[in-house]
């Protein structure tokens, strides 16, 4: 996958991406939909305030918001995956981002009423499982193998910035949409961002090779047992997923962690997302460093430094009570974390067959997303059983000694392509 011949690494980087027009309108998509997604998550919030619910239960609404909201992820993530592999993915990712913008722009026709925004939630969640399987299975089907790297690399930076951009933005573009759009301005706003998404997807000249029949002559539960049977026994796959999932835990952990680490830093608490945007930069900042000279990187054992950078990290947490380490640290998190995320799916995209990619990657959310929901629930009531220190160390040995344990599973293979 990076091989070291110069004349195939001038060919690399962000370089030759930008010269690949039907990787720069997929990418420019992206963009858009991820800052809409942002934007879309907390317009939800916002209308918490217009939409008839007792005052009292205003914290309860919240969380039964977010959860209606992830459940798709976890119910429809492998189903989405049969989907995409079965149908256009172009098409896919048009139309279902067109979905969401007009699902957005419908909701000032509707009943201001709880189930309707629980609904609009859910529907919007759903179609964001076929977007997310087809965008990633998209990628190598526009880039050439000596790219996928680069290409991984610029899309997790985007989606990262967009996180970072679209939190921070969100809330002053909305009210600036309102103050000139009127009452309906923002659902416009974000309707829209959706809408030029879709229009951009729909430009993308993508050509698959589809086998005869594939439509009818395989059972969707067939397709989801191959696609089970196919992860069983590509180690090397199955292996990439697992490390991808214990990185996501570590974020998901640190977002519940992060309130009680601001206080132990000097900030306040309603600060905590200084710590995730430094996290967030120091991942950017690999993600690019990848993109651009992944060549250089060929045979070392990026997911190795990544996991001991982050065990590091979150063992110096439990002795850090300067702002300046903290947020220093918290960025050498997010590079650490670069290390691991970057060449992993790199490394799943290359690995896979073409017409397993959807499953795979349908698979990959939908094992994430359950992953992600046991750090969330356990992370706050382990700190207030144990305390902040006892939970930091605890993390930080488990990602260790779980870096450790995948690296000398599969070493000898990884070495052959990262």
């Amino acid at each position: 996958m990076l091989p070291t011949d110069p004349s195939t690494a001038s060919r690399r980087g962000f370089n030759a991406l930008f010269k690949n027009r039907p990787f720069l309108t997929l990418w420019s998509g992206q963009i858009l939909s991820q800052v809409a997604d942002k934007i879309f998550f907390i317009l939800l919030i916002a209308l918490l305030v217009d939409y008839k619910s007792p005052v009292a239960l205003k914290n309860s609404m919240r969380s039964v918001l977010m959860v209606v909201v992830t459940l798709p992820a976890i119910f429809f993530g492998s189903a989405a995956g049969i989907f995409v592999d079965r149908f256009d993915k172009r098409q896919i990712m048009w139309v279902t981002n067109l979905m969401r913008g007009l699902l957005v722009l419908i909701m000032p026709l509707l009943p201001k009423q709880f189930l309707i925004l629980l609904i609009i939630g859910f529907s919007e969640s759903i179609l964001t499982q076929f977007f997310a399987p087809a965008e990633q299975a998209a990628i190598p089907l526009l880039v050439k193998p000596e790219n996928l790297m680069s290409a991984n690399a610029l899309f997790t930076t985007t989606m990262l910035g967009s996180m970072i951009v679209g939190f921070a933005v969100g809330e002053p573009l909305l009210s600036l949409a309102e103050s000139l759009g009127g009452e309906y301005g923002q659902e416009i706003t974000v309707g829209v961002l959706y809408v030029l998404a879709a229009g951009l997807l729909y430009l993308i000249p993508l050509k698959e090779q589809r086998r005869a029949n594939s439509l009818v002559a395989v059972h969707p539960w067939s397709d989801f047992k191959a696609g089970l049977k196919y992860l069983r026994q590509n180690r090397l796959v199955s292996n990439a997923m697992l490390q991808l999932t214990i990185l996501y835990s570590v974020f998901a952990a640190l977002t519940v962690l992060a309130i009680n680490l601001a206080q132990e830093i000097g900030l306040k608490e309603t600060q905590f997302g200084f710590l995730l945007a430094a996290a967030g930069v120091g991942m950017i900042f690999g993600a690019a460093i990848l993109g651009h000279w992944g060549d250089r990187f060929h045979n070392k054992p990026l997911p190795l430094v990544g996991f001991l950078s982050m065990g590091f990290v979150l063992g110096m947490f439990t002795f850090t009570e300067q702002l300046w380490l903290g947020l220093a640290l918290s960025a050498l998190l997010g590079l650490g974390a670069s290390m691991i995320g970057v060449p992993m799916q790199t490394l799943i995209q290359q690995q896979t067959p073409e017409d397993m990619r959807g499953k795979v990657f349908g698979f990959q959310n939908n094992i994430v997303n359950i992953a992600l929901s046991l750090p969330l629930a356990i992370a706050g009531p382990l700190t207030d059983q144990f305390g902040l220190r006892v939970v930091l160390l605890s993390m930080s040995m488990i990602v260790s000694l779980g870096g450790i344990w995948a690296w000398y599973s599969t070493r000898q293979v990884l070495q052959d392509v990262l």
